[in-house]
């Protein structure tokens, strides 16, 4: 093999990571007949001093500060959050129990159209709005979470793949 051919891969590899390109993985798409290109986002969040980890996600194109909670079945925004990503929450049905830290109270059902951090983007995703002052912050839970390929917790760093 020659020199040549040996190192360039590792230089496109080396221009991807510098220039903070995605990993791309080929695939075969019996049904289409031929090659489609996959893209797989991966991105990694690092937990604050707490051991928590928080991150701005933009959900519906909107920037809201968020924990990552593995222990939330959904995505559970505040009022003042679901305000923000234009649910209007004064217009929704506040019908499903839900616990929160500050004790029982009753959500309402919303789909998200989008949720992404750091290019790990996922449609269509059901969430919680829990109602005004019940809950400070928001919640990025299972229901974001269970739609990745995969995500992992190791050396106090979190990390989520499309």
């Amino acid at each position: 093999m020659s020199r040549r051919r040996f190192f360039r891969p590792f230089l496109i590899a080396f221009l991807f990571f510098v220039a903070g390109g995605l990993p791309q993985v080929k695939s075969t798409d019996s049904r289409a007949g031929g090659e489609m290109l996959m893209i797989k986002a991966v991105t990694e969040l690092r937990a604050s001093d707490n051991g928590h980890f928080v991150t701005t996600a933009s959900i519906n194109n909107q920037d809201v500060d968020v924990l990552v909670d593995t222990g939330a079945s959904a995505v559970a925004l505040s009022y003042d959050d679901a305000r923000k990503v234009g649910l209007r929450p004064g217009n929704l049905t506040f019908d499903v129990p839900v616990s929160t830290a500050n004790g029982l109270t009753k959500a309402a059902r919303v789909t998200l159209d989008e949720v992404e951090i750091d290019g790990v983007r996922v449609r269509d995703v059901p969430g919680m709005v829990l109602p005004d002052g019940a809950m400070n912050g928001s919640l990025l839970g299972m229901s974001f979470l269970s739609r990745l390929s995969s995500f992992k917790i190791e050396d106090g760093v979190l990390y989520l793949r499309k």
